[in-house]
């Protein structure tokens, strides 16, 4: 009995000497595993660890003689991943004495990521390996492995048609709402005056509506179907986004169209008729049997040419898809974006072969052409605009764009009310109720207009205007947003006054330069390309400065792919960034970089870029461009990217978009 009472209190001091050498074993990192559809047969998968507290694991680098690194690995027979494997969530970098190398560690948490094809239809398993060392500051335990398998559920090749009926779907949508953007609504009242001089033969008339959409979205698809299949074949859309930049915000297509809105305007007050030479008048009646069309052809030619600023973004989207294996979609997805696009303005046309059928006694025809006059000088100046912009002139600044279109659209309702006649206009006897709501709107316009000389956002012009950085006084300026403070102005573009800001205290010395003071408030440091952005923000316009200060102050770099002539950018910094939930995310959490694809600011020598082909490329914007396709494979504008302090990607790419709590969680991830 002794014996076994000596055999039993063995065993039992055997276990509970092992007891705490089992607890020990228990791996301080639990993984948690999940996957979500981020594309058409695109998964992104997602692995989150957990730490105990004091523990910490290496991350995906690979260190030759050093710690054993974190290894994320996907497979399966019918995945195939897409890049790399990111770590999203922070990581801290440090140099290490023992393995006298620079370390990167998790701490807390981690969050690991990989996209990944599925290459079939139905049900495809994703298997997840996770490897990984955990240490504290003086234990590290062997390395441990986790492995889980997921389903995704892939999209056979042959069975497309419900992604494909949401593609055209939403490229229906953005081509009526193309309609409404600041640099195609302009072309409205063009389209309205030139069907309103064409003959008034009905039946010619409307023949010619239907010729005039179908030349927009034969001159849509065509080209476009033409440069995917080139890219295509030589793999690349380097050129083709080189051929939109240049439409959008190179000088000459820009003063070119500046030159004919104001023809266009002249015209409708009466300055002269816009007629065909003689030959050409008599060519054009000779073979009005046969159509006639070559006037529609220019006026379609000319409403897709302009418009390219706008809808630019769309048609890059469906270039990268086509370098990214889709050939047909694209083509099939721009017809439906095009025929959207080309039907409000044939139902125009359409609207003025009527107008032809009614009496033109009383001079409103004449009225209606004088309207769209003032109307055509007005948006006109946007195409002076974007060249002013992209190449620093300085003509047109927004203190000086928004005092003429005040100017015009007073003098358009002191038209109205008949204070103002032109050359084929009758005295105005007495105001119809339709006129005396067109002067209120008008006038309630200029109104509204007035507060912007002095700095107001102005949020609903923001597309048409300048920058707010571009205008030189602004009411309050320049203490920024979040502070407290008076400013005072010392000259043009210059101010000097203090103010205080979560306890520190800034400097205004000069125009819009700020500089901290305060032991409470970190220094940053200081490189050549610091720019100033809109609501008081400040930034970089080189990314490797970015990503240095983001490096040094231990923020995030939040990479902003703009560009001068970019319609939809501006509307995304008035309506998006001025909200005070991003405004102060972008302020507090982010160091901020703008890289502008159409600057065409001259780059000193050594600072120029020859591509692959041999092509120099030598001012900003196209350096810009190049890198942003190269590095972020976008070639659109607005783009969004979050970087961490080592330039890798965390979050992105973000477009246009005014969802305002969408763009915080963006912030946010």
């Amino acid at each position: 009995m002794n014996r076994k009472l000596s055999l039993l209190f063995f065993v039992a001091a055997i276990f509970s000497l092992a007891w705490p050498a089992a607890g020990q074993i228990d791996q301080p990192v639990k993984w948690d595993v999940s996957a979500q559809k981020v594309d058409d047969n695109v998964y992104e998968i997602k692995a989150t660890g957990q730490m105990g507290a004091g523990w910490h694991i290496y991350d995906l680098q690979d260190y030759p003689d050093g710690p054993n690194p974190t290894v994320f690995s996907v497979s399966g027979n019918a995945v195939e991943p897409v890049g790399e494997p990111q770590i999203i969530s922070d990581t801290v970098r440090e140099y290490d004495n023992i393995f006298e190398m620079e370390i990167g560690t998790c701490e807390g948490h981690v969050v690991i990521v990989q996209q990944v094809r599925t290459l079939q239809g139905g049900k495809c398993k994703a298997d997840v390996h996770i490897e990984w060392q955990a240490c504290n500051t003086g234990t590290c335990y062997p390395p441990d492995e986790y492995d889980t398998t997921l389903e995704l559920k892939g999209t056979a090749p042959g069975d497309r048609t419900g992604s494909l009926w949401g593609l055209i779907l939403e490229a229906i949508l953005w081509g009526l709402l193309m309609l409404l953007t600041p640099c195609v609504f302009p072309m409205v009242p063009m389209t309205v005056s030139f069907f309103l001089k064409q003959s008034g033969n009905v039946a010619a008339g409307r023949f010619k509506a239907v010729m005039y959409g179908l030349f927009i979205v034969l001159l849509y698809t065509i080209p476009i179907s033409i440069i995917i299949g080139l890219t295509w074949a030589i793999g690349g859309s380097a050129v083709t986004a080189d051929i939109f930049n240049w439409l959008s915000t190179h000088w000459l297509p820009n003063i070119l169209f500046f030159i004919i809105f104001m023809v266009f305007a002249a015209s409708f007050f009466g300055a002269f008729e816009i007629v065909l030479p003689s030959k050409w008048t008599n060519s054009a009646d000779k073979n009005s049997d046969k159509g006639g069309l070559a006037g529609v052809f220019f006026l379609a030619l000319t409403l897709v040419l302009v418009s390219f600023s706008c809808t630019g973004p769309i048609v890059g989207t469906v270039l990268i898809k086509s370098t990214q294996g889709e050939f047909w979609t694209p083509m099939v997805t721009m017809l439906a974006f095009s025929i959207a696009f080309a039907l409000p303005f044939a139902l125009l046309a359409f609207f003025p072969s009527v107008l032809k059928k009614l009496p033109k006694s009383g001079g409103w025809l004449n009225s209606v052409k004088v309207v769209l006059g003032f109307i055509e000088v007005a948006l006109g100046l946007k195409f002076l605009s974007v060249a002013d912009q992209t190449y620093h002139w300085h003509l047109l600044d927004r203190e000086v764009y928004l005092a003429i279109w005040i100017v015009c659209f007073t003098l358009l309702g002191l038209y109205l009310m008949g204070k103002i006649r032109f050359k084929y206009d009758t005295p105005l006897e007495h105001i119809s109720v339709g006129r005396l709501v067109l002067i209120i709107i008008d006038f309630s316009f200029v109104v509204w207009m007035l507060p912007g000389m002095w700095g107001a956002p102005l949020k609903a012009l923001s597309g048409y205007l300048p920058p707010l950085q571009t205008q030189d006084f602004v009411l309050g300026s320049p203490i920024r947003s979040g502070m407290t403070g008076t400013a005072t102005a010392t000259g043009a573009g210059t101010a000097t006054g203090t103010g205080t800001a979560d306890g520190g205290t800034y400097i205004v010395d000069g125009e819009n330069t700020y500089v901290i003071a305060g032991s409470d408030q970190q220094s940053l440091p200081v490189y050549g390309s610091e720019v100033s952005l809109p609501h008081g923000l400040s930034g970089y316009s080189k990314l490797e400065d970015g990503i240095a200060a983001a490096a040094a102050s231990g923020k995030k770099v939040f990479v902003d792919i703009t560009g001068h002539g970019c319609v939809n950018c501006r509307e995304m910094e008035a309506r998006v960034w001025s909200d005070p939930e991003v405004l102060q995310r972008l302020r507090d959490n982010f160091v901020i970089v703008s890289l502008y694809v159409d600057d065409k600011a001259r780059l000193p020598e050594d600072q120029w870029v020859t591509t692959p082909e041999g092509k120099v490329l030598k001012d900003v914007g196209r350096v810009n461009s190049k890198m942003v396709l190269d590095r972020f494979g976008v070639n659109s504008q607005p783009n969004y990217f979050i970087l961490d302090g080592q330039g890798n990607v965390l979050a992105g790419p973000r477009g246009y978009n005014l969802d305002t709590d969408a763009f915080v969680k963006f912030l946010d991830l």
